[in-house]
Formats: structure tokens, C-alpha cells, sequence
């Protein structure tokens, strides 16, 4: 019944009959589960892992904790290795897209996947300009770096105007930082009153524009995007980006769900900045990834802290890891 939570079937008996048969000796539980001592010592073994008995003067030497408590810890167990499963998946996603970004900063990619090579801000609007025009079906768009100037909004107005006119499917992933900024909201509005898709997410890992599917296009060097872009047309690293795309798009937090909040009381982005601390970023770098001022990250990172009642950075991932916010790693 509870093998969903980790328990065998054999560990799942040996502590419902310790419950209910408190004073029993091992021999005792063993008749009483028609099993042998080495089986009941096993079954303790896996229990005591569980931390779902605990020493104790009684016959048995061991008393199992009370059942709400025995299955919050194992719940507890499960959120962290879910959440440990999910930062893998997370670091996999990162890793493709940081490694495509390394390649075109040293330029390394084929040019079976470069296309067009553009520089400057100029060109890289007119080629955004010309691929559009010639979408048929959907532009995809990861816009990380916090609040967007009043000149590129300014600017992407008429093309994403042009291709919602002609039917063309629009979705992009802003940070969730953007919400502070009163600019970029009103350009969130406007492109949603024309029947543009828009979320947004805590931390992005690269800049890019997919067009239908079969184009993408990255900036040249990462920290900064108006320097050049690659047109990308390989069909393995497209289709890769797609599903990048995809899954922090399924992963992402609509406009109307602001300030919702995960079982540990966090919100993404809190939960991202606990994610970054435990990997011992300073404020300025969780600052650059959440597209925030330092002085904001320090905030959360102080707010955190709070949470946790933690008195140092340190203490405050060890905290966090004991509490099961965030998984034990090696």
C-alpha cells in the first residue's frame, strides 16, 4: 500500500505491527508476521533509513514514530527526490542550451547549422524582420533579461503586429521579474489583446527566437545580445530547442498566477534563488539570472534566510536541505 512512498511491503508490516504491538520483542514481531528474525532486522534496517523508528527502552529496542508523523517524513522524502529529479531535469536543460552557446561564442558550430551570421542590433532587427515575414505558423521566444527597454519594445510592435494579422501563432517566456516593470507589462498587455500567449518564469537559461519550428536564431555571446546573432537551421539543433522551449513553457507561470505559492510556502522565483544559493552563486550572479538588481537579490536571499531562520548562507542551504526545500546531493 505504501509502496508508492519508498516502503516495501515487508518494512510496510513490520511498522504497522510495531504500532500497534508497542512492547512486542523481535522474536515476538517475527512470530506475529510469520517471518524469520534476519527478515524483521532487515525490514528495521529499511525503517530506520525512513527514520520511522527510533531507539527505545522497551523490548525491541526500537519504537516506531506516530503514523502522521511516519508518513510526513515519507512524503517529505518523495517531494525532495521529485524536486532532486526536476533539478535534473532543469540542469540537462541548461546544460544543452549553455553548451549551444558556448559553441557559437567560440564558433564552433557547422555551418550545416549556421545559416547567417549577423552583427549588431541594426541587422539583427531586419533579419528578425525578413524571417518573419515569411512564418506561416508560430514564432516561439525565451526573453530573458529583466525589464525590456522602451526602444525594443518600440520595435518589436510591428513586426509581432504583422504576424498576429496574418495568423500567426506568438508565445514567449519572460522572466518573472518583468512584472515589476510597468513598460514591459503594458507591452505583455498589448500583445495579449491581440492574441499573443505570454508567460513568465524565474531564471531563463539563453535568449532565442524559434520560427516555426525550423529556425532558430541566438545571440552570438550570451551577456550580450545586440553584439551579433547565428541563424541556426540544423534540423538535430533545432528540434532540441524546440523542446527546450517546450518544457520551460510547460513549466512556466501565467500573468494571472503572480504570487502563487509551492508546498514550502515559496514562489518561483524565491524557490529558483533558494536553487541558485545552493549552488553558491554570489547575489550579483542570482541577481543576473533573475534579471534583477543586486539590491533585490540580496532582499530575497535575506528573506530567505528569515525562512529558514538561518544566520548565514551556509546555514541557510543546510537549512534547506534538512527541511527538504531543496535535495542532498554529493
Amino acid at each position: 500500500m505504501l509502496q508508492t512512498l519508498g516502503l516495501d511491503t515487508a518494512s510496510e508490516l513490520a511498522y504497522r505491527a510495531m504500532i500497534r504491538h508497542p512492547q512486542d520483542s523481535l522474536p515476538e514481531l517475527a512470530d506475529r508476521l510469520g517471518v524469520s528474525l534476519r527478515d524483521v532486522r532487515k525490514a528495521l534496517d529499511r525503517l530506520s533509513e525512513l527514520a520511522l523508528v527510533n531507539a527505545a527502552p522497551n523490548p525491541s529496542g526500537f519504537r516506531a514514530v506516530n503514523a502522521s508523523i511516519g508518513m510526513e517524513l515519507l512524503l517529505a522524502r518523495q517531494q525532495a527526490e521529485l524536486a532532486a529529479q526536476q533539478e535534473r531535469i532543469e540542469a540537462s536543460r541548461a546544460a544543452a542550451a549553455q553548451l549551444i552557446a558556448e559553441c557559437l561564442d567560440s564558433g564552433a558550430e557547422t555551418s550545416n547549422s549556421i545559416g547567417e551570421e549577423i552583427r549588431g542590433i541594426a541587422e539583427i532587427r531586419l533579419k528578425l524582420a525578413e524571417l518573419g515575414s515569411k512564418a506561416t505558423g508560430e514564432v516561439m521566444t525565451l526573453a530573458p533579461g529583466g525589464a525590456h527597454s522602451a526602444a525594443d519594445l518600440e520595435a518589436s510592435r510591428g513586426p509581432n503586429a504583422d504576424l498576429l494579422d496574418r495568423g500567426v501563432k506568438i508565445r514567449t517566456v519572460y522572466l518573472d521579474s518583468v512584472r515589476n516593470s510597468p513598460e514591459t507589462l503594458a507591452h505583455i498587455q498589448w500583445l495579449g489583446e491581440r492574441g499573443a500567449l505570454v508567460r513568465t518564469a524565474p531564471a531563463l537559461p539563453i535568449r532565442m527566437i524559434l520560427i516555426d519550428q525550423r529556425v532558430a536564431v541566438l545571440p552570438t555571446h550570451t551577456n550580450d545580445a545586440t553584439e551579433g546573432a547565428v541563424v541556426l537551421r540544423g534540423q538535430g539543433t533545432v528540434a532540441a530547442l524546440n523542446a527546450l522551449f517546450e518544457s520551460i513553457w510547460n513549466s512556466a507561470s501565467s500573468l494571472t498566477e503572480l504570487g502563487k505559492r509551492d508546498a514550502r510556502g515559496l514562489t518561483a522565483q524565491e524557490a529558483e534563488t533558494l536553487r541558485l544559493l545552493s549552488q553558491g552563486l554570489t547575489d550579483e550572479a542570482i541577481a543576473h539570472r533573475l534579471g534583477v538588481s543586486p539590491r533585490t537579490a540580496r532582499r530575497i536571499v535575506a528573506g530567505l534566510m528569515t525562512q529558514l531562520n538561518a544566520r548565514s548562507r551556509f546555514e541557510a542551504g543546510s537549512r534547506a536541505v534538512q527541511d527538504g526545500w531543496i535535495p542532498m546531493s554529493r
